[in-house]
């Protein structure tokens, strides 16, 4: 493949990130014309469509390799500058290094943010938090969406390394009043079968690896005619839980005060779940995504049990 040129590759990411070509022309203080003629040169240059022209924008798998490079280099261009204590080059914009980062919405609200303030802020550095499944948030990775992730998967995404960051454990919960209407006869697993369960959302496995592991069979809750509740917030989750709506695994974390205080019961004293937790981050020699990789795991270690 031939050079490709940083005006076009940067172009192509400015119109990835705003979403249309006129938001990107204005991002990069040039004409909508000028960003059209700059994408079509570097599908020419590639031989590949690079962008499908849908509302937002979305880079194609082709393109997604172009975006990708293009985030790596302005991530190490920009740390370059610093280092060199140079000023912004011409069309850079000004402002602290922005690192994308996908975490899943239990570490949000649990144990992550707090590593975020042991990150020091000379030079400084914004945050792009984009929530996603633990089991999905790798996906963000390949695509060149995010720098860095937390995620579930051992498996390093291609260009990327990884690290254990530690286990995060989850209780099997419900209201008290819940407990005494569905599952306070029978055997548990059968119970929790057929009781209202919450969902984070429609990619949420626990409640099923759960009664999985209950299960003489293996087997966990009916996809069909199963009684589920989907609410996609942290808080939201644990919350319905304690208003009755139904049974769920909730963080240590935000289980046990509430364990403590009666608003919830424990549904299995010799039964939790475990999350193993790792840090996925792109092969960069960059002092600010290394400082950010360097509080996260402090804090996990701190935060969430050691790694099996």
């Amino acid at each position: 493949m031939d050079e490709l040129p940083l005006d076009q590759v940067y172009t192509l990411l400015a119109v990835v990130d705003e979403g249309t070509f006129d938001a990107a022309a204005a991002a990069l203080h040039v004409t909508p014309s000028a960003v059209s003629q700059r994408i079509k040169a570097l599908e020419q240059r590639t031989g590949r469509v690079l962008l499908m022209r849908s509302k937002p924008v979305r880079p194609t798998d082709s393109g997604q390799v172009v975006v990708r490079f293009a985030r790596q280099l302005a991530l190490l261009e920009r740390g370059a500058r610093t280092e060199l204590g140079l000023a912004a080059g011409p069309g850079e914009r000004q402002g602290p290094t922005r690192l994308a980062i996908a975490v899943n919405a239990d570490s949000l609200a649990t144990w992550f943010l707090p590593s975020l303030d042991r990150v020091p802020q000379d030079p400084p550095i914004c945050f792009e938090l984009r929530r996603e499944d633990e089991a999905h948030t790798t996906a963000l990775l390949r695509e060149g969406q995010v720098m860095a992730a937390v995620t579930s998967s051992p498996d390093p995404v291609a260009g990327c390394s990884v690290r254990s960051l530690g286990r995060a454990r989850y209780l099997p919960v419900s209201s008290p009043e819940f407990e005494e209407r569905h599952l306070s006869s029978g055997r548990l697993v059968d119970r929790l079968r057929e009781a209202p369960a919450m969902f984070f959302d429609r990619r949420d496995e626990l409640q099923d690896a759960f009664v999985r592991s209950l299960a003489d069979d293996g087997t966990g809750i009916p996809a069909a005619g199963g009684f589920r509740h989907y609410v996609p917030t942290s808080e939201g989750f644990r919350d319905a839980i304690v208003a009755g709506l139904g049974w769920g695994l909730v963080p240590e974390a935000h289980a046990l005060p509430l364990l403590r205080s009666g608003a919830l019961t424990l549904l299995a004293t010799d039964r939790t779940l475990d999350v193993p937790l790792f840090w996925q981050q792109w092969k960069l020699d960059s002092p600010a995504l290394a400082a950010v990789a360097a509080a996260v795991a402090a804090t996990a270690a701190e935060k969430l049990l050691p790694p099996e």
